[in-house]
C-alpha cells in the first residue's frame, strides 16, 4: 500500500509550532454569508458529504519516534464529522469588531492532532441577519492556494475559478526554474552545449548562493524594536477591504501590479503607524517575508505546501505616495531576480534527499533561534473569482486569516474575491501596533494612491 508521507516542508509547520506554546499554525478563512443559518444537521450532512472527497480532511499525522522517517498521512477511522464543526455566536450587536473578537479567540486555539487537522466554526448573530462560518486548516496540510482550494470544495458548485490561474507555475520546466539548457543530439553541437550548459549551472549556482546569503542576512539584521517582539498566546484580528477596480485604475496609471499596490498600501500604513509614535522610519525598518508559490497550472488543487520566499525591504522611509509605490515595484523585482526565491526553493527541495532526522533536528533548532530581522508577513492568496454559495446562501465577504509564530507580531494575508481585495490581518494581542490601526492605515494608503492616479488622469485630459 502506498504511503504518504508530508515533506520537510510540510512537517516543518508542525515543529514551528512546537517550538512555541504560544503559537497555533492554522491557516483561517471568515465567510460571511446570507442568511438566516441553515438547519445545524443539515450543514453537518452536507459537508461531512463534501469534504469526504478530500482526503486530507480525513487523515491524521502518524509521527515516529526518533524522527527515524518522516511523518505519514493516515486513514482516521474513528472520523466523526461533529468533531469538525463547531457552532458559537457573536455578542451583540454582531458588527465586524465584535465577530473580529470571536476570530481571533478561536484562532488563538490549536487543532487537535489526534484528529484530522481541520475544523469549521458557524457563528450565529452577525449583524443584517447573517451568519458566518471560520474554516481552519493546518498550514502541514496546505499552503494558501492548496487551502482555498479545500474551501471551495466544500462549497456549492464544482471546481470553483480561481485567481491562481493567473499566476505563472515557477517550476514547471527546468529550463525556467534554473536556467539550464538542454543539449542537442548532435554531436558536433556537444563541446559547445556542453560549454552553455557548464555557464548555466554556474549562473544558476551564483544566483542560489547570492539569494541564499541575501534570506540569512535578513533574518539576523535587526528591524525596528518597536515592531517585533515575542509572541504571546492572545490575538487580536482586523481586515480592510478595497475594490479591485481601484487597484486596476493604480496598476494602470503607474505601469506596476496589484500586489505592488497592496505592499505599497501596506508600507504606508506602517510608516503612518511609526510616525504617529515619533520614530523616523528607515530603510531597514520593515523586512517582510514575501512566500512565492512555486507550483504550476497542474498541481493548483494538490493538498501540501510549495512556497520559497523573498525578504524585500518595503520602503517605509520614502515619504512621496507615488515614489513609493514605484519603490516597491523596483524592490521586488529586484528581489525575484537576485535568487532568493530559487535559494529558498532550492533549500527546500534539497532537504527532502537527506535523512529526514537530520532535516528534522535542523528545522528543530532554526524555529528555536532568535528571529529579529523580520517585522511581518504578506502572503497573497488568490481567491474565487465569483462569489461562493454554500447551501444556497451567498458568501457576501470572505476574508483570509494568516498565522503567526517565530517572533512575526503580525500576519498579513491579501485574497482576492469577486470583485474586491482583502487584506486580513492578525495580530499579538500586546503588539505595540495594533492590526486594527493597520487595517485602517491599508485603506487610506490606498485610498490615497486612487487620489493621486485619478488626479493625475484628469491633468492628461486638460
Amino acid at each position: 500500500m502506498h504511503t504518504e508521507r508530508l515533506s520537510v516542508l510540510d512537517a516543518g509547520f508542525l515543529e514551528a509550532e512546537d517550538s512555541d506554546d504560544h503559537v497555533s499554525l492554522a491557516i483561517g478563512a471568515l465567510a460571511i454569508l446570507e442568511g438566516p443559518p441553515p438547519p445545524m444537521a443539515d450543514l453537518l450532512k452536507l459537508i461531512d458529504e463534501r469534504v469526504r472527497r478530500v482526503p486530507r480532511c480525513t487523515q491524521v499525522v502518524k509521527s515516529h519516534q526518533w524522527d527515524w522517517s518522516a511523518p505519514e498521512w493516515i486513514t482516521d477511522d474513528a472520523f466523526n464529522i461533529e468533531h469538525h464543526i463547531r457552532r458559537t455566536a457573536v455578542a451583540s450587536p454582531g458588527d465586524e469588531p465584535a465577530l473580529f473578537r470571536v476570530v481571533a479567540e478561536l484562532m488563538e486555539r490549536r487543532l487537535d492532532r489526534a484528529r484530522p487537522l481541520w475544523e469549521c466554526w458557524v457563528i450565529d448573530g452577525v449583524a443584517d441577519g447573517r451568519w458566518a462560518m471560520l474554516t481552519k486548516i493546518h498550514h502541514c496540510i496546505a499552503d494558501g492556494i492548496s487551502a482555498g482550494s479545500i474551501l471551495t470544495q466544500m462549497c456549492d458548485g464544482e471546481n470553483a475559478e480561481t485567481f491562481a490561474t493567473d499566476i505563472r507555475g515557477s517550476n514547471t520546466a527546468v529550463a525556467r526554474h534554473t536556467g539550464f539548457a538542454i543539449p542537442s543530439l548532435n554531436p558536433l553541437h556537444w563541446m559547445a552545449d556542453s560549454w552553455h550548459l557548464s555557464m548555466s549551472a554556474v549562473r544558476a549556482a551564483y544566483r542560489v548562493t547570492t539569494g541564499a546569503a541575501e534570506i540569512a542576512a535578513g533574518i539576523v539584521s535587526p528591524a525596528a524594536p518597536l515592531l517585533t517582539g515575542p509572541v504571546s498566546d492572545l490575538r487580536r484580528y482586523s481586515a480592510a477591504r478595497v475594490r479591485l477596480a481601484d487597484l486596476d485604475t493604480v496598476r494602470k496609471q503607474f505601469e506596476v501590479t496589484i500586489n505592488d499596490v497592496a505592499l505599497a498600501a501596506i508600507t504606508d500604513s506602517y510608516r503612518m503607524a511609526l510616525l504617529r509614535r515619533g520614530r523616523d522610519p528607515s530603510r531597514n525598518s520593515l523586512r517582510t517575508l514575501v512566500p512565492v508559490s512555486l507550483r504550476s497550472a497542474d498541481n493548483l488543487h494538490d493538498p501540501d505546501n510549495r512556497v520559497s520566499v523573498m525578504l524585500p525591504l518595503l520602503p517605509v522611509e520614502e515619504a512621496d505616495p507615488v515614489q513609493r509605490l514605484l519603490t516597491v515595484h523596483t524592490r521586488l523585482m529586484t528581489a525575484k531576480s537576485s535568487g532568493q526565491r530559487q535559494a529558498g526553493g532550492a533549500v527546500i527541495a534539497g532537504t527532502n534527499y537527506v535523512p529526514f532526522a537530520l532535516s528534522a533536528w535542523t528545522v528543530r533548532l532554526l524555529t528555536k533561534l532568535p528571529q529579529r530581522g523580520i517585522v511581518t508577513v504578506a502572503t497573497n492568496v488568490p481567491g474565487p473569482r465569483k462569489r461562493l454559495r454554500l447551501m444556497d446562501r451567498e458568501v457576501v465577504s470572505l476574508m483570509p486569516v494568516p498565522p503567526i509564530a517565530l517572533s512575526l507580531r503580525t500576519g498579513i494575508a491579501i485574497m482576492t474575491y469577486a470583485e474586491e481585495l482583502v487584506f486580513g490581518l492578525i495580530g499579538d494581542f500586546d503588539a505595540d501596533v495594533s492590526v486594527d490601526e493597520l487595517a485602517a492605515g491599508i485603506d487610506e494608503g490606498v485610498q490615497r494612491l486612487i487620489g493621486i492616479s485619478l488626479a493625475d488622469q484628469r491633468l492628461r485630459r486638460r
